[in-house]
This record gives structure tokens, sequence and C-alpha cells, in this order.
């Protein structure tokens, strides 16, 4: 029997709303992680596993997450763990509680990932590292994170013909989609005008077309279905795939934070990185993307949300910007891109976004999705990119 058959039901999702709060990462983590509890109906003290995602901006408190939070709800005896990943930190996480409940190591597992970011760009933390890639980019060229969205912004725009107005109508759709989100840190409409009159960050994108930083919470409660049955939690959404694969070599796309591509020698991978990650989490789950009602990616910027369309296999190359003015990815249409609002409502809690991409997915497949609500929704997928070789995806189905 596959993982994906034998599944592992997401009980219970909660959120602290995004923002600019300037309080403990520990409070906001806790608040999603009792919504949670409390979405799932389970007790605390019926956690065997608590799982935090780790941020690196708030001290050891947040090195060791999964402990951090688990005094802070009262220790109850729970193993714990602690998952670092970048970007895909939640998702790291909801795999380590996930592989757990299905090797019958636990029964329940709590997933929280929570953060507190500083005004500004994300840096590197102080001090001098040769041999640390991020921290060069940031000490040799200056190269803060837009700067490399700005670079795949641009080479969209050589491949396939993308323009600034492309771009801008992504921020038009998911501002519109973000305005029922009661958890979205911006929820005020925007016109193409308005994002191309906004300041040029890095050229081709503007100020609107990058997400910010966000302070913001997210929890997740899994359980074995045997779990499920016998405390009568009904038709759960199920978890049946996790995907946290790695590059294959040679990776021929320039990733952030490294300087240079590998030498191809003239070979290329079957698939590209992301293409790599939605692939095995298909494989996995025994679906494909003609499957998929819903999705929620990672749209660190504008440009970036069209290439995951096409990464995740919702179409082919070059498509994405047709199906985008179509209106194809709006609510509503073919297959719906980011129905939350995405980054550009939410911000970026790097620990916490892979968790709140699952809570949307979750929402939506319950039909629960309040004035955002994708009809007949009945299987999901994220995407999801980190530094250094992490990435995820995860396949919700109902």
């Amino acid at each position: 029997m596959s993982p994906a058959d034998r599944g592992v039901a997401v009980a219970g999702v909660g959120m602290h709303p995004w923002g600019k709060w300037g309080r403990s990462f520990v409070q906001y983590g806790v608040h999603a992680a009792r919504q949670a509890l409390g979405d799932a109906g389970v007790p605390w003290s019926d956690v065997d596993l608590v799982v935090g995602g780790e941020t690196v901006r708030n001290g050891y408190a947040g090195y060791v997450a999964g402990s951090t939070f688990a005094q802070a709800l009262g220790w109850n005896g729970a193993r714990i763990a602690t998952s670092y990943a970048a970007c895909a930190t939640g998702a790291q996480a909801l795999d380590t509680a996930r592989a757990r409940i299905l090797a019958g190591l636990c029964e329940v597992a709590l997933v929280v990932g929570a953060d507190t970011t500083p005004k500004g760009f994300l840096a590197p933390n102080a001090g001098e590292r040769w041999d640390d890639p991020d921290w060069l980019r940031f000490r040799l060229v200056g190269m803060t994170n837009p700067a490399y969205f700005a670079m795949y912004a641009r080479r969209r725009m050589d491949l396939h013909g993308a323009t600034p107005e492309d771009f801008a109508q992504v921020k038009v759709k998911n501002s519109r989609h973000g305005l029922a989100n009661p958890n979205a840190r911006y929820r005020k409409e925007v016109s193409v005008a308005d994002v191309l009159a906004s300041a040029v960050v890095s050229d081709p994108l503007h100020l609107l077309d990058i997400c910010a930083t966000s302070d913001g919470a997210a929890a997740v409660v899994l359980v074995s279905e045997d779990y499920a049955r016998r405390h009568g939690l009904g038709e759960s959404v199920r978890m049946s795939a996790v995907s946290t694969v790695t590059p294959t070599f040679p990776n021929t796309v320039l990733d952030m934070p490294l300087l240079s591509t590998d030498a191809s020698g003239g070979t290329e991978p079957e698939h590209t990185f992301k293409e790599s990650l939605a692939t095995a989490a298909y494989e996995e789950a025994g679906l494909g993307p003609e499957d998929v009602d819903v999705a929620e990616v990672y749209d660190l910027s504008t440009a970036l949300e069209l290439d995951w369309m096409e990464d995740l296999g919702l179409c082919a190359r070059g498509e994405a910007e047709s199906l985008l003015r179509a209106g194809e990815t709006t609510i509503g249409g073919r297959i719906p891109v980011n129905p939350s609002g995405g980054l550009a409502c939410f911000g970026e809690a790097v620990p916490a976004q892979a968790l709140a991409q699952v809570c949307e997915l979750t929402w939506q497949l319950r039909g629960q999705a309040e004035g955002r609500q994708v009809a007949g929704a009945r299987v999901g997928i994220t995407a999801n990119q980190g530094l250094f070789g992490h990435g995820s995806a995860v396949v919700l189905v109902r």
C-alpha cells in the first residue's frame, strides 16, 4: 500500500493574521496552534508530536521552535522536532510529521510555523562567513532577493514574450482574491496602472510586483486515518503527497542565492528543479496536473507565479500569460491560482508560508473559503521554493 493510499488526515488548520504586529513569534504560533486544535476538535493532551518550523531571526527560541511551541502550549510529554528548509520550512515540517504517522510512530501531530520579520529586505545574520553563498551574494554584489526575482522576470520576457502589464495583471488578480481573506495583510484592490506607477525596485519589477516581509503564523493538525475514524472526524481532507526533492545535476537555471549555474556540458536534466518538485508529488499521490482544481504557489514576485503554473504542469511552457489574460487563473476560471491572495496579499513569514498554503487548500476543499471559494474543489496542490536546493509541493485531496 502506497503512502497516498494510506493517507494522513488534515484534521485542523489555524492561522494568526499576517501583518507587522511587533510581538513575539511565539505568541503568533500559539494563537495558530490553538486555532488548529480547536478546528480539529482534538485535545492538546492527545498530541504526541510537535514539529516547529525554525525561524532564524528570533534567537535561540527560534532555532528550537518545536520545543518552544510545546513549552508555550504546556508540556504534555509529546515528542518534538524542529525543521528548517528556508521558504520550504513548513512543508518539510509537515513531511516529518506525516512520515512518523505513516510509520505508525504517532497518531496526532501538531505542526507550527511562525515568524517576526525585520523591516525591509531579508538579509543574512551578522558576521563574516566566506563559505556561505547567501552571505557572499550580499557582500560581493549586493544581490538582494528582488534582484533575483527581476532576473527570472527578464528571462520570462525573453523566452515567452511576457510584458510588465502581464506581471501587473497577476497582482491585480491576487489583490482581488485577497479582499475576502481575513488573514491577509493587504486587502486592497489595485489596477494595472497602480502597479506600473509604483516605484521600480529591480527592473522590470515594480514595488507592487514584489511581496513584503510580514509577521504571521500557521498551524496544521495531522492525524492517522485510524485516529480520525475512532474519533468521528468525518470526511477529512487527506494529505496524499509531500515532495521535498532536490535539484538534479546539472542545475542550469540560476537559483537564489547562487551566483552561477552548473556547467551542463550540453546535457540537460529531464526536469528543472521546480518541475521535479511537482512531478514527484503527482507520482506519490497517483494524480496528474489534469486532476488539480486549485493551486497555491509561492509568488515572491508576480512573474514567479507564471513560472509556477508551468512548473506544475497546469499549462505548457510559454502559455501562462495566455491563461492569465483569459481569466482562467482567477476564481471562476479553469484553474484558479492563489485564491488566498498569495504572498501579494500576505507578505512573507518564512517558516509559516508553506503551512499557510495548506491551510488555504484545506478550507477550499472543505468548501469553507468564504468569499473566495473555488466551486467543487477536490484536489489542490501547493508549490514552494527555498534556498540551497530546498523546495516543496504538497497535494491535498478530498
